[in-house]
């Protein structure tokens, strides 16, 4: 895995030249929910669907 410097690099190769700085903290925030996502799954911090259906009709009281 690369180091914060080298993704932010990357992320500035791919964005348009004229994307803004709220562009590029948008993608920089999408990247880091991502590695966040991943890292969850790989450590089996997951919810399957019928548990958040469950979970979903508790609260909605259905």
């Amino acid at each position: 895995m690369s180091n914060a410097k080298q993704q932010v690099q990357e992320i500035l190769q791919e964005v348009s030249d004229d994307a803004t700085l709220e562009d590029i903290q948008y993608h920089i925030y999408v990247r880091e929910k991502i590695e966040d996502g991943l890292q969850d799954l790989q450590e089996g911090r997951v919810i399957d669907q019928e548990e958040i259906e469950k979970r979903m009709s508790r609260w909605l009281g259905k």
